[in-house]
């Protein structure tokens, strides 16, 4: 990344934390912010975490240009990993970064691991895609549609409206919502950047250990994405989070850290303890 801007990151090291084990790094979704992660991190506490805002978010709001591709998102994560041992876990669209970032070619992989979060993935077919929008919304998810280009702070109030509902925007203060809505430009860039004819990436190449999480109550489109990443990923592992849907991060951090804990173990075991 440019050495101008830097992004906001967080960094929890254990003073137990043993030596040569990998460096987790989360990173989040489309428009969420590092904070989102604070509930699995405490839950995490004798691991060596790593949270970022990512460019145009939040505490990384002034980090530009805003990236315009996923190989954009993918630099800067490697940047924040700088060439450590690590457990890359995704969210949702951070998800598709973690993927891409260690599929990036060949040399020592630093990324041991990775663990996909119901990451979208339009490219892969009619199924894969958001339903269209009866509405007529312009603001996308993640999984298809279209932002809008003239409005970003509308377009983030609805994609927020639209992932994780109307009481949920409404019980936002006023300043919460503005700091949703700040975030719009980035929104609709990565959404952009997304939206791709074809696969950006191989992941039936991928060659660590790779865990695919969904949510029980999740949409068909993030479970069937999930399932099939979990059949065609060499050494892909299927894990569903009882009762969770796509916040599952927020509601379900328990389970969504036993999850991280057990791909840390496949990274390890895969290497040779410790990584």
């Amino acid at each position: 990344m440019p050495e101008s801007f830097t992004l906001a990151v967080t960094e929890h090291v254990p003073p137990a934390v043993r030596e040569g084990s990998p460096v987790v790094v989360l990173v989040h979704g489309s428009l969420d912010r590092a904070a989102s992660f604070a509930r699995v991190v405490r839950r995490l506490d004798d691991v060596h975490t790593v949270t970022y805002d990512r460019r145009g978010y939040q505490r990384s709001r002034r980090a530009l240009p805003l990236n315009t591709t996923l190989d954009g998102h993918i630099d800067d994560l490697l940047a924040v990993i700088a060439g450590r041992p690590a457990v890359v876990v995704g969210h949702s669209y951070g998800g598709d970064i973690a993927l891409g970032a260690a599929l990036r070619p060949p040399g020592d992989p630093v990324i041991r691991g990775v663990v996909a979060y119901e990451p979208p993935m339009p490219w892969l077919g009619p199924w894969s895609r958001r339903p269209p929008d009866p509405a007529g919304s312009a603001a996308a998810s993640p999984a298809g549609g279209a932002a809008d280009p003239e409005d970003p702070a509308a377009a983030a109030e609805r994609f927020f409206r639209r992932m994780v509902g109307d009481a949920a925007w409404e019980r936002l203060s006023e300043t919460a919502k503005d700091e949703r809505r700040a975030d719009g430009p980035a929104l609709e860039a990565e959404l952009t950047a997304i939206r791709l004819p074809r696969a950006p990436f191989d992941v039936t190449t991928l060659a660590v250990p790779s865990t695919f999480g969904r949510g029980e109550r999740s949409a068909s489109r993030h479970r069937d994405t999930v399932a099939w990443l979990a059949a065609n990923t060499p050494d892909g592992e299927l894990v569903e989070i009882a009762g969770a849907s796509h916040g599952a991060h927020l509601t379900h951090p328990d389970a969504f850290a036993t999850m991280v804990r057990s791909a840390v173990a496949r990274a390890e075991d895969a290497l040779g303890t410790p990584v």
